[in-house]
Order: C-alpha cells, then sequence, then structure tokens
C-alpha cells in the first residue's frame, strides 16, 4: 500500500471534464451548436492535405485482422449522441465542471453521517498527516500503537515517529532488493518478468503490516519529538527517485559480479555493504541521522493532567512497553505486538493462507501474509475490535467512489450511469484480475454504526492526510464500500474462530 501518494490526485478528477471540453458548442441551433475541436497539434498533412489524426486501435473484429477507427462512423457516434437532449445537457454540465461535483448523490451525502453507536473512547490525536509521501502504512500502524501508549502514560495527544520507520525501511527494503538481485542473477535474465518486476519498484515507499513488525522488532519506536518529519519525508519523490536509480545501477554491478563466476561471495557481499553504506548517506542527509537503535533516549512530556514526565529508555524497550501487562490491560487484554492480517480476496479459497512472492523488508524476518476470509468474518473481527475500545487498520482502494473534500467512501456516491449511460458492473474477484483495483491505502477503522439486527451500516475512518480533508480528518465509509473495496483488517487473534487462527499455521500460497 501506498508506494506513491496515496491521496487521489485532483488532477485527475478534472481528467475527463478536459476531454469533454473537446466538445463545444459553435452556435445556438440544434444540433449543429456542437463541433469537435482537434487537440493542439492534431493535424497531420498527407500528400498537400490535412487530415485529423486519429489513433489506430483493434475493434471488436473477431477476425485474425484488427480494424481501424473510422473518422465517419465516429462522426454517426456523435450525431446519435447528440440527439439527445439528455446528452446535450450532460455536456454542458460536465465539461464545465468537476463531473464528482456534479455526479455526486446528495442522498449518500446525507446518509453517510459522522454518528455511530459503537466507537472506541479513545481516537488519538492529533489527526496525522503524511503530507506527500506514501507512507500511509506507517501512520496506520502507528496511529493504532500510539492509542495503546496514549492509555499506558496518560497522554492528551502523542505521536510516534513515522520517519524513524520510514528511515529503516528504506535501508532494509535496500537490501532486501540487492539480495534479491543476488539470488536471480544466475537463473533470471534481466530482461526477464521477475528481474523487471524487482527493477520496477526497488524501494517504493508502500508497504503491509507485516513489514511493520519486522521494524518495529528489529528497530523499535520512538516518539515524534525525538525524530520528526524532515522535508523529504513529507515530500519523498525526489529522495525516492534517487535511491531507486543508484539501487538500479548497483543490481547491473552484483549481476556482473555474480555470472563472472569466479567473484567469491565475501566479495560481493562486500561490494553490497558498500552499496548499502551509499544509501545510508543519502537516507542521513535526506532524512537527518536518527536516534540509534540501541541506545538510550530521554523523552519529556506532559500527562493529560498538566504533570510533567521524563522517561529514559531506548527504542526496543519503548516498543516492548507495548506488549507489558500495564498496557495489555489498558488495551481491553489485547497485545498490539501480536495482530496479524485477515484479507478478503475472492480469487482465492477462502480459509488459505496467502503471500506474494518477493514482498517484505527485513530479510529473513516475518513474510508478508494473509489469512483469506470471507468479508462477514473480516467485519465481525473489526466489530469485535471496535466494541472492546481498539482502533483497526485496515488496508483499500481509497481512490475509487470516494471523495477526499466531503470525506465519504459509498458505491453510491457517484452515479456514472446516469449521465453516460454506461453500466460498470464486475464483481470484486474481476476488478482484482483486470487490475481496475487494487489495496492502494491503509487506515484505521474507529467506529461503526450497526443496525437493529446487529448488522454494519456505515463505519467511521481515521485518515492521514490531515485534518482539511474529511471531517476533521476523519471519514465515512459505507458499509457496501467495505464490500468492493476493503481487502485486509488486522485484528488480534481471540476475535475470530479457531479455524480461523490455525490458517496462520498453513504453507503459504504464493
Amino acid at each position: 500500500m501506498g508506494s506513491g501518494n496515496s491521496r487521489p490526485d485532483p488532477a485527475l478528477d478534472e481528467k475527463l471534464a478536459e476531454r469533454l471540453q473537446a466538445i463545444t458548442m459553435a452556435s445556438k441551433n440544434g444540433i449543429d451548436e456542437y463541433v469537435y475541436v482537434a487537440e493542439k497539434n492534431c493535424n497531420v498533412r498527407h500528400h498537400g492535405k490535412s487530415k485529423t489524426r486519429l489513433m489506430q486501435v483493434a475493434a471488436g473484429d473477431r477476425g485474425p485482422r484488427g480494424q481501424d477507427i473510422s473518422i465517419d462512423g465516429v462522426g454517426e457516434w456523435e450525431k446519435k449522441l447528440l440527439l439527445d437532449p439528455k446528452n446535450q445537457l450532460a455536456l454542458s454540465a460536465l465539461s464545465n465542471n468537476n463531473p464528482m461535483d456534479i455526479l455526486s448523490s446528495r442522498a449518500a451525502k446525507i446518509a453517510d453521517t459522522q454518528t455511530f453507536n459503537v466507537k472506541i473512547s479513545h481516537e488519538g490525536g492529533p489527526v496525522t498527516n503524511q503530507r506527500s509521501s506514501g507512507r500511509c502504512w506507517l501512520f496506520a500502524a502507528t496511529n493504532v500503537f500510539r492509542v495503546a501508549l496514549m492509555r499506558k502514560y496518560n497522554l492528551k495527544e502523542f505521536q510516534l515517529s513515522q520517519a524513524w520507520l520510514f528511515f529503516w525501511d528504506k535501508i532494509e527494503k535496500s537490501n532486501y532488493f540487492l539480495e534479491s538481485i543476488i539470488e536471480t542473477a544466475d537463473d533470471e535474465e534481466i530482461d526477464g518478468r521477475l528481474v523487471q518486476e524487482l527493477m520496477a519498484g526497488p524501494v517504493g515507499d508502500g508497504g503491509q503490516w507485516d513489514m511493520v513488525a519486522n521494524l518495529v522488532k528489529k528497530y523499535g519506536l520512538v516518539p515524534q519529538t525525538l525524530y520528526p518529519d524532515s522535508y523529504n519525508a513529507m515530500n519523498s519523490a525526489i529522495m525516492g527517485h534517487l535511491i531507486t536509480t543508484k539501487l538500479r545501477e548497483d543490481a547491473l554491478i552484483l549481476r556482473g559480479l555474480v555470472s563472472s563466476r569466479t567473484t567469491s561471495s565475501d566479495i560481493i557481499q562486500k561490494a553490497k555493504l558498500k552499496m548499502l553504506e551509499e544509501i545510508h548517506l543519502i537516507l542521513t542527509l535526506m532524512l537527518g541521522p536518527p536516534p540509534t537503535p540501541n541506545k538510550c533516549f530521554t523523552w519529556d512530556y506532559y500527562d493529560a493532567d498538566g504533570k510533567f514526565h521524563s522517561l529514559s529508555t531506548d527504542p526496543m524497550s519503548f516498543a516492548s512497553s507495548l506488549s507489558s501487562a500495564a498496557a495489555v490491560r489498558a488495551n481491553g487484554g489485547t497485545d498490539v505486538n501480536k495482530l496479524f492480517s485477515l484479507v478478503n480476496d475472492p480469487r482465492n479459497e477462502y480459509g488459505r493462507l496467502l503471500t506474494v512472492d518477493r514482498l517484505g523488508n527485513v530479510k529473513g524476518g516475518r513474510p508478508t501474509a494473509y489469512v483469506n476470509v470471507q468479508m462477514k468474518t473480516l467485519k465481525a473481527a473489526a466489530i469485535a475490535m471496535l466494541k472492546v475500545d481498539l482502533p483497526v487498520f485496515f488496508g483499500c482502494d481509497v481512490g475509487k467512489y470516494s471523495s477526499s473534500s466531503l470525506g465519504i467512501m459509498d458505491t453510491a456516491l457517484v452515479d456514472y450511469e446516469l449521465a453516460f449511460n454506461v453500466k460498470l458492473g464486475m464483481s470484486k474477484a474481476q476488478r482484482l484480475l483486470t487490475k481496475e483495483s487494487a489495496m492502494t491505502h491503509a487506515m484505521v477503522l474507529t467506529g461503526v454504526h450497526l443496525g437493529e439486527r446487529g448488522e454494519p451500516v456505515r463505519w467511521r475512518v481515521e485518515n492521514s492526510w490531515g485534518e482539511d480533508a474529511g471531517t476533521k480528518g476523519y471519514f465515512v465509509m459505507s458499509d457496501a464500500w467495505m464490500d468492493e473495496f476493503v481487502y485486509q483488517a488486522v485484528v488480534d487473534p481471540r476475535f475470530v474462530s479457531k479455524e480461523t487462527r490455525d490458517v496462520i499455521k498453513q504453507d503459504p500460497i504464493v
């Protein structure tokens, strides 16, 4: 999740409007009011004549040869389209406005209110902001962790350092990538699917719950006041591009060393360590030197009653305090270090353990794995967590049928069929198979509204896009949207059946 900035780009919302503006009204006389206007540089010369350039694409011909688009045929489509007064009205509205503003359902806006009959008592604060980075998974995870620490230390507001985990994740991912390059150098061609997939994203911002668990286990946690966000933590693109370019060059060198057959493994590992030292240099200069993981820090703070405290500890001990008896009691018996991932992937058999090949960060660490369950099982576990006052980390496809300004995620929010007379009817499995949907963003559930029969109606969501998004940083998610676009929830094992818990013991399916 979150390999890039997971906030939907407003420019994408306006792209459709820009395309529709290519059709403009030329006069006020019936169907001739509308004239097709070509894009810039769209005319090319052939034998002294000007012709409109059209993309050559395959049409619905079942034969061996493709079929070009006919300019005359497109003209007939336009005539037919504009004979319908509804389309003329849609043209006027959609070509001059953001389609999301025109097509948003008033009924959905009214129904999706920030009212819930189950809500955790301590949501944590302040609302966090990942800025222009793909760190949603780190923010969602630390937003879950901090609730336990805020209860333990009686804090009104508190943030863990997301930049701390970000720094070590980049180091670990770099090593993970270079080790994968060494492992595949003998058996995989550089232009093969696997190596090309590795090269495509050596060290992206995104990650998964098990990857957070690996970082916390190895490096611990620190308060944000001790390692705050730098400019490049908040705006990670340039740093990401630089490290990616460096790692790709390093990959070529390592493949060459492996293929030489005369280079010992010790020499290869020494070369890799030198490469990692250079990555460390880039990270240190752009994110700042982090506290030393195995040395003590001193954290001064005021509790919720205004009383001053000073705590001397180290990152590992600070993280371990989440599993202390006091912290577990404060969290209703839940040890947040023992949470695990449920996933709903209808492409695969339920009751099976799933994984993704070569998706990880810490070499030799906890593998990225998910217990595949039906949505009713995932939702029941999430509801059980909320009822005992615990937040829930979850992963979803945030860009579908959602509005960051309204703070609403609802399949009924946008009616594309009404405007365009097209039906969008793929199932969840079909969207995954065709790459129409994927798990792109992580957030936190902090509440749910249950109907008279105990069924979920809508969910309260804590995002990491700052207070300007949604309702002071919080969103409403309809239960129908959850069914279609939520893929993961991280839960306490005690809130699922023994049969579901035992799935984690299986050999994972890639």
